[in-house]
């Protein structure tokens, strides 16, 4: 019999997180290549060779060569399940990340040594802060010139917040780029750039950075370069404290080039004997800790289509504690019924199996027909709601314009399926029935688009509607909150759960609103039920 708590100790779930280009799914696919989960790796945006990464799975993604859809998958490494969830980088996609991170225990975060931290370096970060997330980081492309190592671990703490513990140390960078030193294990990496697509390694072990076989292996220069290093290095940093890297206060930093295959075993061994095991939650109850012995889980996201043959549609469920068993009867709390799964499934990016069973750290599909909605909680039959999955005010509105009134229907079904699955917020018009979508980026409106004319045959447009923000409104002043909805009608939508939303044009119109009516109040994220 499987022993339930040690299968629980034995589970990482991650996400890997970083500015769109700094070569994030490229480190996902080696990840699963060093983990034995693919044996070759395919190449994002390469015309050399036929091959999209295994993590993009949408065509619109394998079109782009960019992630705009979390993907999951998952691989045994030295006793341990690895679960990873590959996020999208792209900032239009953004909202799909925050909730990706609500699910995982602890983040990898990739940095691109050429451009160091970017704009949505910080934005993903404040959101892993927001639960003291422990971030281990990854800078990567060391095989392009890139900046001075020392002042990328300065700008890192400095515009992040975050202290830094470098484990390994790069010797050269760009073209004279030799390998890495691992400062904990005393061994040298030695770079070898000729197989880009297999896994490979070349250890050397090398206990006395004062040896002469360092310099046969680097040659004189570097060898006295790392010495340097390495004293700096040891007079800056203490000892590594894995009790800090849990509760999120210091990130252990490691240098490579994913897509050389470089630097990945280091980080890979040392994330499995590090990172969390997966971690209980706050519900509006009480805390679920992992070892809870009843089953709960929430579902983060919801995606329709995954396999284009079949019209499925599948609920991405992060188990919490217990244990899942398939074919087993399990409560939704929010519509307050029983449903059972009898083909729930484990996932490779899009190559999906079923399951028997699983455990808190795994994420899960559920084959859905309309069910769910993210956030919604399953359990064995307790009446707990997870903690929700906020809703954002979108930045970009526009119009949707039927271009084939025949297929009305089929629009009508596409908007409301995708825009459940969170790829942009969909709103209604009383006044004149016209419907609204609106999400972070442009870019949001191409997928949406495309998904609709691929998977539901209908062909739409989008004219432009010039609102500032959509905010939600609430009032224990229900007279009060009427009479708001009747004096701004033509800038009032409803959201899909019915809830009215204020579509203001500018911010002093929304100023205005909330002056004359303080009994109203003024949501710009949807989670105040």
């Amino acid at each position: 019999m499987v022993n339930w708590l040690s299968e629980i100790q034995r589970r990482r779930t991650f996400a890997i997180i970083a500015h769109p280009d700094a070569g994030k799914t490229t480190l996902t696919e080696k990840l699963l290549l060093f983990g034995g989960a693919i044996q070759i790796a395919g190449a994002v945006k390469s015309n050399k060779i036929n091959r999209a990464t295994t993590s993009d799975f949408m065509e619109i993604e394998k079109q782009r060569g960019i992630s705009v859809s979390t993907s999951v998958m998952a691989f045994e490494y030295k006793g341990y399940k690895v679960n990873i969830l590959d996020t999208p980088g792209h900032e239009d996609f953004a909202e799909d990340t925050y909730r990706t991170l609500t699910a995982v225990d602890s983040v990898i975060l990739v940095i691109d040594c050429v451009k160091g931290v970017e704009s949505q370096t910080r934005k993903l970060l404040e959101v892993c802060r927001m639960r003291n997330t422990p971030v281990i980081v990854f800078i990567n492309k060391l095989d392009r010139e890139g900046r001075d190592p020392f002042d990328l671990l300065d700008e890192i703490e400095k515009e992040l917040k975050i202290k830094v513990f470098p484990m390994t140390w790069p010797i050269g960078i760009g073209k004279l780029f030799k390998g890495v030193y691992h400062l904990q294990e005393k061994r040298l990496n030695l770079f070898n750039n000729e197989n880009k697509f297999v896994k490979a390694d070349n250890y050397i072990s090398i206990t006395n950075i004062y040896s002469k076989e360092l310099e046969e292996n680097v040659g004189e220069n570097f060898a006295n370069k790392l010495r340097e290093d390495v004293e700096i290095i040891q007079g800056v940093y203490d000892v590594f404290d894995k009790e800090e890297y849990l509760k999120g206060n210091l990130s252990p930093v490691f240098f490579g080039s994913a897509v050389n295959n470089f630097g990945i075993q280091e980080l890979l061994d040392t994330f499995v004997e590090i990172a969390p095991s997966p971690k209980g939650r706050e519900s509006n109850e009480k805390w679920i800790p992992a070892d809870y012995p009843k089953f709960t889980g929430f579902v983060f996201k919801i995606h329709a289509n995954l396999d284009p043959k079949h019209r499925d549609r599948i609920a991405f469920l992060r188990i919490v504690s217990g244990k899942f068993e398939r074919n087993k009867n399990y409560y939704h709390v929010r519509q307050d019924k029983w449903l059972k799964f009898s083909n729930p499934t484990a996932f490779m990016a899009q190559q999906k199996s079923v399951i028997d069973e699983a455990y808190p750290g795994d994420v899960i599909g559920l084959y859905d027909s309309g069910n769910f909605k993210i956030g919604d909680t399953l359990t064995d039959g307790d009446k707990i709601h997870f903690k929700g999955i906020p809703a954002f005010s979108p930045e970009i509105f526009k119009y949707v314009v039927n271009k084939d009134p025949m297929k009305t229907k089929q629009l009508q079904k596409g908007l409301e399926q995708l825009t459940e699955e969170g790829v942009a917020q969909l709103f209604y018009k009383k006044t004149d029935n016209r419907k609204i979508v609106g999400t972070v980026g442009q870019l949001q409106f191409e997928v949406l688009q495309h998904r609709l004319a691929h998977e539901y045959s209908a062909k739409c447009d989008f004219d432009s509607l010039p609102i500032y923000k959509a905010v939600w409104l609430s009032s224990n002043d229900n007279k009060k909150l009427q009479e708001f909805l009747n004096d701004r009608a033509q800038y009032i939508a409803y959201d899909k759960s019915d809830r009215p939303v204020f579509l203001a044009e500018s911010a002093w119109l929304l100023q205005m609103a909330q002056e004359k009516y303080p009994e109203i109040k003024f949501h710009t994220i949807n989670e105040f039920e």
